[in-house]
């Protein structure tokens, strides 16, 4: 990441917001305030979703160790 860029302008396109879901229970992410992570929203209820997946050089890491 350059000095010039910030954690928001490495964040991830509306578009592809709008069709991310947590990958455990299927529930709709949202961009954290800082746009570092997506949260998993509130409607999610599987007891091993980590709530929150990091975005590293504007890709979402959302993979779930078993």
């Amino acid at each position: 990441m350059s000095d010039t860029q910030t954690p928001q302008t490495q964040s991830i396109s509306k578009e592809l917001l709008d069709i991310l879901v947590c990958p455990l229970s299927k529930t709709k992410v949202v961009l954290s305030e800082d746009g570092t992570k997506l949260l998993c929203t509130d409607e999610c209820t599987d007891p091993k979703c980590p709530k929150q997946y990091p975005i590293e050089n504007g890709i979402p890491k959302m993979l779930v160790e078993d």
